[in-house]
């Protein structure tokens, strides 16, 4: 239990950089879209200060992975006698729908007419439904608790449209929204496959590959898009690099950089995206809370209405309300095991020490005359390739034991197996705190 929260205070940690980064993000997108900053002379586009925002992140990268000192985490090509960083075909798809994800969210705060405060309760609700709905394709149970946030997110969306007389909600705002929640979806899908396993070396590459690649795309479709005759953006990359406002613009896309390494680290967490959504959706809407007072402050900006107030309200106990079992888990003692015989033996890709582990104790047991009434079975938290069979290193140091070599199907771990099982027994302590992301009522039973 120690070990489980002190991984939720680290999760705090990653909340509270996120907001640290995201409210002067917010706060400047808005203020130049609003024309509040007297070197922008008057209210700026969002099309227009993109390119520059884009080339913002895009600078500021390498600046970031330089000093996490994560280049090397990245696969890598040859050009001529050059090794350079590249990412594979998986992390290229994710940095593509992370460029939509970049350039739509920082679309969504220059829209006039609407506030920092309504887009982001419209952008959390969008990103709240996306868990559950994840859950439905892959046809897992959907809790009574994710059906609460689902609810409280209409009531929301109800609350935050009937205040019709405070925003002004055009076509291409709704557009860039839908945008951004679908490229969320598929950002999701592929971290899902690829990432997200606890295993800090694949993590890593996904992140940085991931990073490096985003600003790239983003920088190659507004360019594509500016040739192509989208006037604004040809401006953004032309006449507007030459005004006092492109600094400004500049710092938007530095600011976005900082917090997209937070909201990565956030997501990458090996726990499910209910335990990491709520620290997002709660981090991002108390930096528009005071991104919002901010510009009230310093240049007389009107604040959000009492309305879209209660909206962000409701979306934050909407994402409380998902992250119910990990909450519960800190203060619920877990219930006594019910009747359990199965022993359960994790490393981290179940093909060498868990489960020669497990044909030691199967032997074991035989000797001890517990032949068939103590199942033992291993399984791995980082597993790359499932179904593979016992490596040719461990069958050996098994013969050596006189230990019999089992018929062996390589496979991840899964809270089902875990929550069969009578105990765990895992490798290193890494691996046991990888089982308890998953199941942090397990305790007692992980060793």
């Amino acid at each position: 239990m120690t070990r489980a929260r002190s991984a939720g205070f680290g999760m705090l940690g990653l909340g509270i950089g996120y907001f640290l980064w995201y409210t002067p993000y917010s706060g400047l997108a808005k203020a130049m879209s609003s024309g509040l900053l007297s070197t922008t002379n008057g209210p700026v586009g969002g099309l227009v200060l993109l390119p520059a925002a884009a080339l913002g992140t895009l600078v500021a990268m390498p600046v970031t992975l330089t000093l996490l000192r994560w280049w090397h985490y990245a696969r890598r090509t040859r050009v001529g006698r050059l090794s350079l960083p590249f990412p594979g075909r998986e992390t290229a798809m994710a940095a593509f729908w992370m460029s939509l994800i970049v350039a739509t969210t920082t679309l969504n705060f220059t829209f006039p007419g609407v506030s920092i405060l309504l887009v982001l309760v419209l952008m959390r609700i969008g990103t709240l439904l996306i868990s559950p709905s994840l859950d439905l394709l892959r046809y897992r149970k959907i809790h009574w608790y994710s059906a609460v946030a689902i609810g409280l997110c209409l009531v929301s969306a109800a609350i935050a449209f009937a205040d019709v007389h405070s925003y002004v909600l055009t076509f291409a705002a709704v557009a860039s929204l839908l945008t951004y929640v679908g490229a969320y979806t598929g950002r999701f899908l592929i971290m899902s496959q690829h990432a997200k396993r606890g295993n800090e070396t694949t993590d890593r590459r996904y992140f940085v590959e991931e990073h490096m690649t985003t600003p790239v795309w983003q920088v190659a479709i507004l360019g594509v898009a500016a040739l192509a005759g989208v006037g604004p953006l040809r401006e953004g990359f032309t006449t507007f690099l030459a005004t006092s406002a492109a600094l400004p613009a500049f710092l938007i896309g530095v600011f976005y950089e900082g917090l997209f390494v937070f909201t990565s680290l956030i997501f990458l967490d090996r726990r499910e995206y209910s335990f990491c959504m709520p620290v997002h959706v709660c981090a991002s809407l108390l930096a528009g809370v005071v991104a919002s007072f901010g510009l009230g402050v310093l240049f007389g900006a009107p604040p959000p209405s009492v309305a879209q107030f209660v909206a962000a309200v409701i979306v934050i106990v909407a994402a409380l309300m998902l992250s119910y079992p990990a909450v519960r888990a800190w203060f619920v003692a877990p219930e006594a095991p019910k009747e359990r015989r199965l022993v359960l033996f994790v490393c981290g890709g179940n093909a060498i020490r868990s489960p020669m582990a497990a044909a030691i104790a199967k032997t074991e047991l035989a000797i001890l005359g517990h032949d068939g009434d103590r199942p033992v079975t291993s399984a791995g938290v980082a597993v790359e390739q499932p179904g593979g069979g016992i490596a040719p290193m461990a069958a050996k140091a098994l013969r050596a034991l006189d230990v019999p070599v089992p018929r062996h199907e390589s496979r991840a771990v899964s809270v089902a197996l875990c929550l069969e099982s009578d105990v765990v027994f895992c490798m290193t302590a890494a691996h046991r705190d990888a089982i308890l992301a998953l199941a942090p009522e397990l305790t007692r039973r992980v060793h």
